[in-house]
Parts: C-alpha cells; structure tokens; sequence
C-alpha cells in the first residue's frame, strides 16, 4: 500500500491541512505519517485557535524517528503545507532530502518508483495578503519551491512567487511556467465558475465547477492530496487534474447542502474519487 509524509498543521476540529490530507488519503488506501507543524484545536479563522506551534526541534525529532525506522524509503509521496517557523521550512527541505536519497524497493517485484513531492505554498491568500512571517515565505519559495515536484499554489501565491499578474487564466499560465516546473494552481475564476489550472511544460488545462455562496476552510489541502492519490495511481496530469477538482467540488457541494461548516471528507468516501458531472475541463495550451 502507498505511503505518504505529510508535513503540515494538525487541526483536530477542522477538516483542513495535514489533518484533512491524511483523513482523505485514508479513504483512498494510502497510509499516511503526519509530521505537524502546528497543533490547534480548530482553525483560527473560527477565532483563537487554542494549541500552540510546534517548536522546530520537535519537528525535527518527529521527522528523525520517522527516518529511524527506515520509513523514508517506503515514502511515495510527500506533501509540505503551513509552517509556522523558517527552522521547520529547513527540516522539511532536509526531510525531502533524506526521502529522495533513501534506499527504495519496489512492491511485489516490481521496480522501485521516485517519491512524488507536493509543495503547497501556503503563505497567503487574496484578500488577506500574506499571513505568515515575510522570513517563514521567503524560506519556502528558497527552499521548498525548488525541491517541489509539482506546485500547488492559489493563484494569490502564485503572484507573490512569481511577480506577475494572476487574474485570468492566461496570466496563470505565463505566470505558472516561469516557476520552471508543474503547477496546480486553485482559486481561478469569476463570479460564477471556481477553477483550478494544471500546468507543465506541455499542455495546461483548467478544470471549473459552479462557484458557491460559500466554501468550508480545506479545499486547497484537500485538492492536493486528490491529486497527489491521483498521480500515484497513474494518471496523467490532465486526468488528475479532473479528478482531484471533481473530489473537490462535490465534497464542497455535499457540505452546502448539508449546511456543514466543515468539509465532510469521511463522509463522501469513494466519492473523492470520482469525477463529477459538474466539472468543466478546457484545454488552454
């Protein structure tokens, strides 16, 4: 079974960051390790989140024993969201550093695969601006943006990393190329359609659904580890991207419905791996 190191917050009442990844991945049948970043009692948009931060040796003690019993080389995919400090950026990057060099073997016979790392940016978000210390979002963009695989910004992010325009989906593309490397990029659209933009060096296609009066805090998170499930069973960036956004949009959708304030991600089980028909997917290059 796939195995993923999931470095982010633990928020044990809200359905976000790390805590959401591994519930979802869970229902998809991979096992997942959380190395935490923060551990709150609920989001702090709800208000004072209660917990604390995690102090970055801890970090680095909980990703040391995680190596110490040789899991590392059994790592398919890796996922970085919030960090609250630059020293738990640092042992992230050393973390990936130590994933990628781990002696591997492959299942059943077969011949060992890299391990896929998932960097989501998570440094701010339009309307808010920045909400992590300026030295905590320069550490990421030197340091995890570099290591990443693939990208997983919102398009405020994608701005900030790159200096450009994000407004409509062409400036998404110009702007997610010049990271140098594949983009997932969230929160594109207007009024009435949310999109999500996947970019690579050959072809870039958006994926959007209806837009709602309103959303649960996690769908970012949650989108990332849908498509992060998706490419460990094979599928190409454009089929991952449909996928993980249809996950995504129904999970939202079921969540309006039932007037959840929470993502209801246990709840909508194989459904995360579905597509949906409310998904429109357009080739843009």
């Amino acid at each position: 079974m796939p195995l993923a190191l999931i470095i982010s917050s633990h928020v044990a009442a809200s359905h976000v960051g790390g805590t959401a990844q591994a519930s979802a991945l869970s229902i998809l049948r991979i096992d997942t390790m959380v190395a935490p970043t923060v551990l709150y009692g609920r989001h702090p948009g709800w208000g004072p989140p209660g917990g604390a931060k995690v102090e970055p040796a801890v970090l680095e003690g909980v990703l040391a024993g995680i190596e110490a019993n040789k899991l590392f080389g059994q790592t398919d995919l890796v996922l970085t969201g919030y960090f609250a400090f630059t020293e738990q950026v640092l042992a992230a990057a050393a973390a990936i550093d130590a994933v990628r060099g781990a002696k591997r073997s492959g299942y059943g016979g077969e011949a060992p695969r890299a391990p896929a790392v998932i960097v989501d940016p998570t440094i701010g978000d339009s309307g808010k601006g920045l909400y992590v210390p300026d030295v905590v979002a320069q550490a990421i963009a030197e340091h995890l943006v570099p290591r990443a695989d693939i990208l997983a910004p919102n398009a405020w992010e994608l701005a900030h990393l790159t200096g450009l325009e994000t407004r409509t989906p062409q400036d998404v593309l110009v702007a997610a190329r010049r990271l140098g490397k594949p983009a997932l990029v969230s929160s594109i659209g207007g009024a009435k359609e949310i999109g999500v933009i996947y970019v690579d060096p050959h072809e870039a296609w958006m994926a959007a659904h209806p837009r709602l009066p309103s959303a649960p805090k996690g769908t970012g998170d949650l989108l990332s580890a849908l498509f992060g499930a998706a490419i460990l069973d094979g599928l190409s960036g454009s089929y991952a991207l449909a996928r993980a956004v249809g996950g995504v949009a129904e999970t939202v959708a079921a969540a309006h419905a039932a007037g959840a304030a929470e993502l209801p991600i246990v709840a909508m089980a194989q459904r995360l791996k579905a597509t949906s028909p409310s998904v429109r997917l357009e080739r843009l290059a």
